[in-house]
């Protein structure tokens, strides 16, 4: 029998999870998250991209005259997505997709989404190199997802839990994605660490040809993690 690949895992445990994953989500987006959604809307503009829309939580959020393109590794989640879309009257293109072939051109968008989906990609390294790929040059990255603490005891029990929900979901609690976001190239402008550094939110611009190498410095240079 094949093996199944990592990607194709992740399709079918988010296809799995799709009838119920609104209902358990909302809990700890209220007490975990909170004003993450609308911290990620509040700062989306222009031609924008959400990586792993999921359920399309994230639509309502998003200011009157975005253009808005998502995309989905799971069916069944894609389409809740694009009922929830119809409902709220929000034109938008979602579309199936993989966050690490995103597939679209070269500095294609003006503002990148990513929320609570790095935590589960099989590559997170490729998907952040992706999205910074299809951004524009001074466009933004925008993240919010779960990350290893900041308090050393609450990170051993993160790893210690994960052990298990890695195996059973492919999702990791102690990833950081920061360092992923400066291994792109991109300059971060904006970090905030909550809930005893569990929870991160990162805005990140993309550098104008010329100007890596300085944003790089700045960043090494310029913000604490």
């Amino acid at each position: 029998m094949e093996q199944e690949s990592p990607t194709a895992r992740q399709r079918r445990l988010w296809d799995s999870a799709a009838p119920g994953y609104d209902r358990q989500i909302a809990f700890f987006e209220r007490v975990w998250f909170g004003g993450g959604r609308e911290w990620i809307g509040s700062r989306a503009c222009g031609r924008v991209l959400e990586v792993a829309i999921g359920t399309g939580r994230s639509l309502p959020h998003y200011r009157a005259g975005v253009r808005l393109t998502g995309i989905e590794l799971s069916p069944a989640m894609l389409a809740i997505a694009v009922r929830r879309a119809a409902e709220l009257g929000i034109d938008a293109d979602l579309r199936d997709g993989d966050a690490e072939e995103l597939p679209f051109a070269d500095g294609t968008f003006d503002t990148v989404v990513c929320v609570l989906a790095l935590c589960s990609i099989p590559r997170p390294t490729r998907a952040v190199g992706e999205m910074a790929r299809v951004l524009k040059p001074g466009g933004t990255l925008l993240l919010l997802d779960h990350v290893g603490s900041s308090w050393p005891l609450l990170h051993a029990v993160q790893r210690l839990a994960e052990r298990g929900t890695i195996r059973a979901a492919g999702e990791h609690f102690t990833r950081r994605q920061r360092p992923l976001v400066e291994a792109a190239g991109l300059r971060i402008t904006e970090a905030q660490r909550l809930k005893a550094g569990t929870v991160e939110r990162i805005a990140a611009v993309k550098p104008a040809p010329g100007q890596g190498r300085v944003a790089r410095s700045a960043n090494a240079l310029g913000h604490p993690g």
